[in-house]
């Protein structure tokens, strides 16, 4: 497949530990419940998915820095990074890459520093609050933006 048709899978830190992580707050969806459903719904549209899980902050900027190379975009679940990288927030805006930010709770009903993040403005959405189907969405509406 080209890379006009590679999407960027990337899940920030703790979401390794997704299922047993705080499942009133995350659900219990695993990160490779996740990964599965997303690999599906890629298939069903006619893309490729490269992913990755990161709880480094350095090694999600290589990713995204990387996906300029083969890739069209970027669906990103941050994690606590979203409120405080401003390093994520550069390299996205470095790619020129549309990046669709993900989220599974709902950032902006939560404590007020989850409310904040560097990423929004440099993204071309944020999905948030759905759970796992906040990467479905978002995945769909990258492949949706591509076809454009």
């Amino acid at each position: 497949m080209t890379a006009a048709r590679r999407i960027l899978v990337l899940h920030g830190p703790n979401l390794n530990l997704l299922g047993t992580r705080e499942p009133g707050v995350y659900g219990s969806t695993t990160l490779q419940g996740i990964n599965e459903s997303l690999a599906a719904l890629a298939a069903e549209l006619g893309v490729e998915l490269r992913t990755l899980q990161s709880n480094s902050e350095g090694a999600l900027v290589d990713a995204i820095q990387g996906a300029v190379a083969d890739c069209a975009a970027i669906l990103i679940n941050p994690a606590a990074y979203t409120h405080t990288s401003v390093a994520i927030r550069d390299a996205v805006a470095a790619t020129a890459l549309p990046a669709v930010e993900v989220h599974l709770s709902n950032i902006h009903a939560r404590e007020a520093f989850r409310t904040h993040s560097y990423l929004a403005p440099v993204a071309v959405g944020q999905i948030s609050g759905f759970g796992p189907d906040s990467y479905l969405l978002g995945l769909r509406a990258l492949v949706n933006r591509l076809e454009k």
